[in-house]
This record gives structure tokens, C-alpha cells and sequence, in this order.
């Protein structure tokens, strides 16, 4: 997440709130994008450092857990910009040009200059984010699955390019027989499954078998892996999408809700401010009377209810909306209340944490060393395929 400002409800709704329930599911890595804030923030970052440190804080006061997931920034660990480099050393200039938000968000931005190689090859940078730590899967919203498949496409390559060993298939053959005999036949024909019928189940069946095997190597593991699917050895791997619900979180004024359009409500926001804010804000156009029926499609309040709301005060909207039963202002009042008890409790968490700001960063500062072992042990991987591991 990019450190550009005070975190709203719809960043929370967004993506934060399913990231504290990823981390009891699967082993996660959260990183505060302070480089790619400078993709079109570049001009003015004095006050970077304090929107990183708020960010930690508004993370662990939303409940991310630094004891069971990694919290880091991304600057922190430089291997991010080192691969980076590297990558665009083979990456098609015309593969950026197309990404879908490069044009939109130039015509968005007209106001500030974006002519610039890091605001292009921003979609390059989030892949070496990714890359460096190897992972399954990366949790996006639909909006963002292009930016994986820029990804996959970058690892595909990479390892087309640098995965094929000059000795390739005797190593291969030295780790088939490191599985043991039995599983050395159950590779061999779950590969041959996959390579002649195109069996989808037996390419499971094989990654499964070789990641419980202990008796391999990372670098043989990969190498069976890239043989399995008839590349070369995969040095980075293809991460799929984890697509995570992205609920309709609208603004003040019924557009997303968004810094740029000022409708917000902040996650740390006074409870004073956010009851005004709701009671403001706009509602079905068509409904100018208090006894003129509603339609809560066409009403943001009603996305909110949503998102707050259980089942019974939801019918309740549906039924009071359309029948012109309750106003506006009753609407609402149910939804101020479950808005302000969510934001009360964030406030008081980070309020803690804002007053042991050291221990702040000792969780960051563990979390960039855990991080970076990781990215380092990619990073040596990728500077000997590509020649670099000088003796």
C-alpha cells in the first residue's frame, strides 16, 4: 500500500480489512510502498516519512499481527530495487506501455507530470516486489489481476531466457533419482500425464509431491518443477491471484470514495466528524421529500448498509426506503452508529501505539530483516543465473 496520505475507510474495506484475515491463513508479507509513492509524488516527499509511520500504525491498530505475519518498508530492503534493475534489463518496453492503468492514470493526473521512466515501469517495480519472495498467491481485487499477469510474464521470460543450465537434463535425471525410487516413477508418469493429455490434476499431483519432498534441494526442487512443465529450471516463480472481495465503498458524494475526490472518512477519524460527514451525505437524488418512496440502488448510504449492516437492518432500509417509511436521516442514524464503533476502536488502538512509537519500529525493524533474508537468497539465485556470481 502506498504511503500517500491519512488511510480511509475504503482502503480499509478495501484491501486492509481482508489482509487481517489472510495472515491467520497463510504465511504474508505487508509492505509499505514508500518508492512507489515517489512514482507520482516525486516532487514533494517531506512528508513521506511521517505518512509511512502513520501507515504502520493505522496496519497494526486495523489488526495486522506482527507476530504471525511480516510487516515491512519496501525501501528497507533494497533488493527490491536491485531486481527491479534488473529486470528492465529484458522486459519490453511495449509490455509496460500496455498496462491498462498507465494510460487511465495519466489521463487522471493531468495535473502533475508523469513523463517519467519510474511512473512507466511502476508495474515492474510491484513485479520484483513480488517476485523476490516467491509466493503462491498474490491477494488483488479484479482491478489489479493485470498487474499479476504482468508478473507471470516477466518470470516466464526471466526464466526462459536464464533457466536453462548448459547441463541441464543430467541434473535433472541426478535429482529424479534423489526422490527415491517409488516417487521417481510417480513423477515420471504424472509427467508424462501432463506433457501428453494435458492432465491439469497430474501437474498438481507433481508440484505436491516435490514440495513435501525433503530430500531435495531448493535448486533441484526447481529444477523438476521447470522440467515437469517443459521450461528450464523456474528461478522465479509464476505467482497466481488470490482475488479477494473488494466491496463498493462509496465517498461523501456517492463517487469511490478517494483522497483526490475529498469525500473520505478517515480510519482514525473524531466520531463527532464522522457522524456529521454520514448525516451530509448524499442520498437518492430522487427522493426530495421525506414523503416521496426511495429507491436504496441508486443511494450510496444503502452501499454502506452494505458493508455495516446485518440482515434484519438491511431489510429494514429496503422495506423503510421504498415505502417512504423512514427518512433519510433514520437511515443513516443506524449507520452512524456501526461506522463510529468501527472507527472508535481503531482509534484507540493506534493511539497506543502512537504513544510507544519505538516499539512501532521495532516490529518494522524485524519485519525488513525477515524480509530482507528472503529477498537476499532470490537475489543471489537471480545474480548466478544471470552470470553475475563472480569469484
Amino acid at each position: 500500500m502506498r504511503p500517500t496520505g491519512e488511510l480511509h475507510l475504503g482502503n480499509y474495506h478495501g484491501a486492509l480489512k481482508s489482509w487481517t484475515e489472510l495472515q491467520y491463513s497463510y504465511e504474508c508479507y505487508f509492505f509499505i510502498a514508500d518508492i512507489h509513492a515517489l512514482t507520482t509524488g516525486y516532487e514533494d516527499p517531506s512528508r513521506l516519512e511521517s505518512f509511512v509511520w502513520q501507515m504502520a500504525i493505522d496496519w497494526l491498530a486495523a489488526g495486522l499481527n506482527p507476530s504471525v505475519s511480516t510487516i515491512f518498508i519496501q525501501s528497507r530492503v533494497p533488493e527490491h530495487s536491485e531486481l527491479h534493475l534488473l529486470l528492465s534489463m529484458i522486459t519490453p518496453l511495449g509490455w509496460l506501455e500496455r498496462v491498462p492503468t498507465y494510460k487511465d492514470q495519466q489521463e487522471q493526473l493531468k495535473d502533475r507530470d508523469l513523463a517519467t521512466y519510474g511512473f512507466l515501469g511502476y508495474p515492474l517495480l510491484q513485479s520484483a516486489d513480488i517476485l523476490l519472495y516467491k509466493p503462491n498467491f498474490v491477494p488483488v481485487g479484479e482491478d489489479q489481476v493485470a498487474h499479476v499477469e504482468v508478473t507471470r510474464e516477466v518470470a516466464r521470460r526471466f526464466n526462459h531466457l536464464y533457466g536453462r543450465e548448459a547441463d541441464f537434463e543430467v541434473r535433472v535425471e541426478k535429482a529424479i533419482k534423489n526422490l527415491g525410487s517409488r516417487n521417481a516413477a510417480q513423477y515420471s508418469e504424472l509427467r508424462r500425464l501432463y506433457q501428453e493429455q494435458g492432465d491439469a490434476t497430474a501437474l498438481e499431483k507433481a508440484r505436491s509431491m516435490l514440495e513435501a519432498n525433503a530430500r531435495l534441494t531448493l535448486a533441484d526442487r526447481e529444477r523438476l518443477q521447470g522440467y515437469l512443465e517443459g521450461t528450464g529450471r523456474s528461478i522465479l516463480i509464476e505467482p497466481d491471484v488470490l482475488l479477494t472481495a473488494t466491496p463498493k465503498v462509496p465517498g461523501l458524494d456517492g463517487r469511490k470514495m478517494s483522497k483526490s475526490y475529498g469525500n473520505t472518512i478517515g480510519l482514525r477519524e473524531d466520531p463527532d466528524s464522522v457522524g456529521k460527514k454520514l448525516r451530509t451525505m448524499q442520498t437518492d437524488p430522487a427522493r426530495i421529500r421525506r414523503t416521496d418512496a426511495g429507491n436504496p440502488d441508486k443511494c450510496p448510504v444503502w452501499d454502506l448498509h452494505k458493508i455495516y449492516s446485518d440482515v434484519q437492518t438491511q431489510a429494514w432500509v429496503q422495506e423503510g426506503c421504498r415505502s417512504a417509511g423512514i427518512g433519510c436521516l433514520d437511515c443513516k442514524k443506524k449507520l452512524v452508529d456501526r461506522v463510529v464503533a468501527e472507527v472508535t476502536v481503531i482509534r484507540q488502538r493506534a493511539q497506543e501505539y502512537e504513544e510507544n512509537p519505538d516499539l512501532v519500529r521495532t516490529i518494522v525493524a524485524e519485519g525488513c530483516e525477515k524480509a530482507r533474508d528472503l529477498a537476499r537468497k532470490t537475489l543471489e539465485e537471480v545474480h548466478q543465473a544471470m552470470g553475475m556470481n563472480y569469484r
